[in-house]
């Protein structure tokens, strides 16, 4: 079964990544250097940091049940992966729309219903853990919004960037709050460009 917005609530693998073949690409972006994961079904992971090695050690830490490797060139089937990271740090730059690339990516039905939020949140734009919260039919799960918002293993793609505290202070971010600063600068001034 899939869920609108390419995700779906069924991985194709089991907790901690049980059974899982991922492959990952690393690329530069304007927010550091870029890790896109994934399996056969589509992303299962993509995160920023200075440091390839902490990428890496981010994605086996969140799966360590998973066979992962770096994709290679000549692979075809490894080649998806690039393409999306390639895509994906594109949007960074803020030169070209969000890459809408299949996901596999396990959560409860909970943080499916808080993710598919975020995703509905149109770019340069924010909603308080509040107002999700709302909008998910539990008000008083504010707590638990931010909690499955912390828990998104797809930066940007699922942009947990885009939700912020009631008083309007940005609140934290997995990959840093400069990093989700500038996302939400990048986006506001993509949306002020006029159309061509």
């Amino acid at each position: 079964m899939r869920t609108k917005n390419n995700s779906s609530p069924t991985s194709s693998y089991g907790p901690h990544g049980d059974g899982a073949e991922m492959t990952y690409s690393i690329v530069d972006s304007a927010l550091g250097r870029l890790i896109v994961a994934g399996t056969r079904r589509g992303i299962c992971f993509a995160a920023m940091d200075e440091s390839d090695r902490t990428l890496v050690a981010e994605l086996r830490g969140d799966y360590p049940r998973a066979s992962i490797h770096i994709a290679d060139p000549d692979r075809p089937e490894d080649s998806q992966i690039g393409n999306w990271a390639d895509a994906l740090a594109n949007y960074i730059t803020g030169l070209a729309p969000m890459p809408t690339p299949p996901m596999d990516i396990r959560g409860t039905p909970f943080q499916f219903a808080v993710w598919e939020q975020l995703r509905a949140i149109p770019p340069g734009e924010t909603r308080s853990y509040s107002e999700i919260a709302r909008r998910i039919g539990r008000p008083h799960a504010i707590r638990a919004v931010g909690t499955a918002n912390g828990a998104n293993p797809v930066s940007i793609i699922i942009p947990c960037h885009r939700a912020i505290r009631a008083s309007g202070h940005l609140g934290g971010y997995r990959w840093g709050l400069d990093r989700k600063r500038r996302l939400l600068e990048m986006e506001a001034r993509m949306c002020e460009q006029p159309n061509p």
